[in-house]
C-alpha cells in the first residue's frame, strides 16, 4: 500500500476511470488540516496526535503542516517515525506498560514525558529514567459512561493507587502530572468533566500540585449520518471544569486525539463481489482488512453506493447482512448495514470517515487485504 502520485478530483473520477478490483482509500489532505486547525483554535492547551490511530507519513506530514507540534507515541517505531518527520516535536510516551529495553530505547532518544498506572511500572521508570526535567503522568480510571468501549479495562489506577503513585512521582523528583482516557468515541462533554473533577481530588489528596493534566483522547470522529460531533462543546466543558475543579492550582492542559484528527480524512471504496440470493452483500474488504474497527465499535453509516459507471444508487434503504471476502464467518460487519435496495454486483460501497484504525489493522489473511491509496481534492462524489 502506497500513496499514488496522481491527485484526482474526487473518488468518482478515479473509480469511473480505473475500475479497481481491490479496495481503495481516498485521502483528502485538506480534511486533515481543517480538523487540526479546529483543535488548535479550540482546545485550551497543547494538542498532541495519538500516532497509533494512523501512523501514515502523509497523515503526520499534514498534521505538522497544520501546526500540530506534539505526538503521543506508544512504541519505539512511533518514536522514531516522529523524530524523523518532526525532529523538534514534543513526544509523550504514554503507553503505561513498557519493557526495560523499551524504556532504555526511549531514554536514548531524549523522551521527557511518560505515563504510569502501577507501582511496578513506576519503579522501573524511577530506576531507568533521569528525573531532571522529566514528567511522569499518573493515569487513573473511572467507570465508563458515554464511550464506545472501555479503555479502563486495561489501563488506569484506582483513586487510592493514583494518590500513592502521584506522591511517589513528586518525591522522586519528577515533574508530577495526571492523565486519563475517557474511552473511545465519547460524545458527552461531561465524560471529561467527571474525570477532571476526580483528577483535582487525587491531586489534593496527594498534596501535590500537578504541572499538567492530560485529558486523553476519546474525542469523536464523524461516524453517523447527520450527526456531526460538537468538539467545541467538549473543549468548552474541559476549560470550564478545569478552572472550577483546580482553582488557583489549575494545571496546563494537554489532549491526545487520534481518530478525531485523522478519521474524516479517508474515504473507503469497497467493491461488491456478490449479492447472494438478493440477501447477503459480499465486499472485497472486511473485518480482517480496513474495516476491522467496525466490529469493535459499530458501523459507520455514512455510506453511499455507486455503479461502476459512476451513477449513485438511490433506492430505498434496505438493511442487509454484509460479509467481507475471507472464508471466515467472523468476517461480518456488525448488525445490518443500510444499503439502497438497488445495490448490485460490481457496485462500489463508499464509506466516509475511514481514516482511523483502517490502514494499521489491515491484514493479508486468506490472501486478501491489498489496499490502494489515492489522493483526492474532495471526498464528495
Amino acid at each position: 500500500m502506497g500513496l499514488s502520485k496522481t491527485i484526482w478530483t474526487n473518488p468518482t473520477e478515479f473509480l469511473r476511470a480505473q475500475q479497481p478490483e481491490n479496495p481503495v482509500l481516498f485521502f483528502a489532505p485538506q480534511a486533515v488540516q481543517a480538523v487540526a486547525r479546529r483543535f488548535l483554535d479550540g482546545f485550551p492547551g497543547l494538542v498532541t496526535y495519538a500516532v497509533k490511530s494512523n501512523p501514515g507519513e502523509e497523515m503526520v506530514d499534514n498534521l505538522i503542516t497544520a501546526g500540530i507540534k506534539g505526538f503521543d507515541c506508544a512504541s519505539g517505531f512511533e518514536i522514531d517515525l516522529i523524530r524523523r518527520l518532526a525532529p523538534d516535536a514534543a513526544i509523550h510516551y504514554n503507553n503505561p506498560v513498557r519493557s526495560r529495553a523499551e524504556i532504555a530505547y526511549a531514554v536514548a532518544r531524549n523522551i521527557k514525558s511518560w505515563s504510569v498506572d502501577s507501582k511496578s511500572e513506576l519503579a522501573k521508570l524511577i530506576e531507568l529514567v533521569p528525573a531532571k526535567g522529566c514528567e511522569i503522568s499518573v493515569r487513573f480510571k473511572l467507570p465508563v459512561s458515554g464511550a464506545a468501549y472501555n479503555f479502563g479495562a486495561k489501563f488506569g489506577a484506582t483513586e487510592d493507587l493514583a494518590v500513592e503513585l502521584l506522591k511517589t512521582v513528586a518525591e522522586a523528583g519528577f515533574i508530577p502530572s495526571i492523565t486519563f482516557h475517557p474511552g473511545t468515541q465519547c460524545t458527552d462533554p461531561m465524560a471529561w468533566g467527571s474525570y477532571i473533577i476526580e483528577a483535582a481530588a487525587i491531586a489534593r489528596k496527594a498534596g501535590v500540585k500537578i504541572a499538567r493534566l492530560n485529558v486523553g483522547g476519546g474525542f469523536p470522529s464523524w461516524r453517523a449520518t447527520g450527526v456531526q460531533p460538537d468538539l467545541e462543546a467538549i473543549f468548552a466543558t474541559i476549560n470550564r471544569v478545569t478552572t472550577e475543579a483546580f482553582g488557583a492550582d489549575r494545571p496546563a492542559l494537554v489532549c491526545e486525539p487520534g481518530r478525531a484528527l485523522c478519521g474524516d480524512s479517508f474515504t473507503l471504496a469497497a467493491k461488491v463481489k456478490a449479492l447472494r440470493d438478493d440477501t447477503h452483500v459480499f465486499l472485497n474488504d472486511g473485518v480482517y482488512g480496513s474495516l476491522f474497527e467496525l466490529g469493535q465499535i459499530g458501523i459507520i453509516d455514512r455510506i453511499e453506493v455507486m455503479s461502476p459507471e459512476g451513477v449513485r444508487r438511490t433506492g430505498a434503504i434496505l438493511p442487509r447482512i454484509c460479509f467481507g471476502p475471507t472464508c471466515d464467518s467472523v468476517d461480518r460487519l456488525p448488525g445490518d448495514v443500510p444499503f439502497p435496495d438497488d445495490i448490485a454486483e460490481g457496485d462500489y460501497v463508499i464509506m466516509h470517515g475511514m481514516g482511523a484504525y483502517s490502514t494499521v489493522t489491515n491484514s493479508r489473511f486468506n490472501g486478501f487485504g491489498e489496499l490502494g491509496m489515492v489522493t483526492v481534492l474532495s471526498q464528495k462524489l
